[in-house]
């Protein structure tokens, strides 16, 4: 997940399909993805007995394959749109489950998915945007840097959101470019999906550890804001990328700058609301009331949405290896390392419902459309539930 400099040139030969060359003539920074497994990892917490105080049940599961690396569901009016490593983006229906459409797109997909009612996009492993409708694929074009970032496409726009954070704009019907958007490029880059998402007419997109603000029409800056504060002796605890998903509420958005704190910002504002030191590397969820979050050792941490006072927190499934949550209704959602969904009440924290899968761990950010909750494993499940 972290990305850092090539200590020697065999090892940058070696990575250079993931490689980014951020200033020729002044040293190449080639990007490599370090793994988070360590042999002397904490076990996970033993799941505590518990007695369901809500019901609710799997009400369909579909195999996908393998899944993109980087995978996102895209949610579009009642449909989940999904991508494979082998190359296939599915539109499923949130109610049944029937497959409605599948396109194969040449090359192993990477990034993916961002979807409108009309298309979808993807990114494979070299470095090729390609959108497709419902029948066909209809364009691609070769991206100058690596993405892992899931494409958004919306306004009749495809914007992408490269490992250096730099941001593109290609029109959708035929792939044209439209705006490209960086800065400075800093030594490291995290390689690990960021935040980029729609505030009224105004693109989110984070770079480092701010979040700017861009007329997606021209790609000009109409906000920078300042999120956390990196911290360190050296380049790598310094990292304090903005990672996804992010969570929105009316006009507030808040997200995680990466191993330094959960902040909430005012975007209609752009200034900061709060800011709480936590270390951890998943994305975050929020609704009307609440932030929720999880630490690097799943210690789970939830804060009043208006003032970042600490509203719980439980260590009950530390260790587990927690994906980011999803505020439902009464209750949050992680899907774990070991394919369990686990609803917690989210005025107290206490376990609500468990719920299984296939055993693999829960890889993709969990969705939903309307009561349906969808979760994707590393052995290629999809699986829906919905409350009873």
């Amino acid at each position: 997940m972290i990305a850092r400099r090539a200590a020697a040139q065999p090892a940058a030969r070696r990575w250079a399909g993931l490689g980014a060359t951020f200033a020729a003539g002044l040293g190449l920074a080639t990007l490599l993805v370090l793994s988070g497994c360590s042999a002397d990892k904490p076990p996970p917490t033993p799941l505590e007995a518990y007695t369901p105080r809500i019901a609710g049940k799997q009400v369909w599961a579909h195999s996908l394959g393998t899944p993109a690396p980087h995978l996102s569901v895209a949610v579009v009016e009642g449909r989940f749109v999904l991508a494979s490593r082998g190359g296939d983006v599915l539109t499923l229906d949130a109610a049944t489950g029937a497959e409605s459409s599948r396109v194969s797109v040449r090359g192993r997909i990477q990034a993916g998915v961002g979807a409108d009612s009309r298309f979808a996009a993807v990114v494979t492993d070299a470095n090729e945007l390609v959108v497709v409708d419902a029948t066909q694929e209809r364009w691609r074009v070769t991206l100058p840097s690596p993405v892992v970032t899931a494409p958004l496409v919306a306004g009749g726009r495809v914007f992408i959101q490269a490992v250096d954070r730099s941001v593109s704009a290609f029109d959708v019907l035929d792939g044209r470019k439209l705006w490209s958007y960086a800065r400075a490029a800093d030594p490291l880059a995290l390689s690990q999906p960021g935040v980029l998402l729609p505030y009224k007419d105004t693109l989110l997109v984070g770079v480092g550890s701010r979040l700017v603000g861009l007329d997606p029409l021209q790609g000009t800056v109409r906000s920078d804001s300042q999120v956390a504060s990196p911290r360190g002796t050296n380049e790598v605890e310094r990292l304090a990328d903005l990672v996804g998903p992010a969570g929105r509420v009316a006009e507030t958005v808040c997200a995680r700058a990466f191993q330094v704190a959960v902040t909430c910002l005012n975007a209609e504002r752009a200034s900061l609301l709060w800011s709480r030191n936590q270390g951890g590397f998943q994305g975050i969820a929020a609704d009307a009331d609440q932030v929720y979050a999880a630490d690097s050792s799943d210690r789970i941490s939830v804060w009043k949405r208006a003032n970042g006072d600490l509203a719980w927190t439980t260590e009950r499934l530390r260790n587990r290896g927690l994906s980011a949550p999803l505020a439902a209704g009464s209750t949050v959602v992680f899907g774990d390392a070991q394919g369990w969904l686990h609803f917690l009440g989210r005025d107290k924290g206490e376990t609500l419902l468990r719920l299984s899968t296939d055993g693999s761990p829960i890889v993709a950010p969990l969705v939903r459309s309307q009561i349906t909750l969808l979760a994707v494993t590393r052995k290629g499940g999809v699986f829906a539930f919905r409350p009873e």
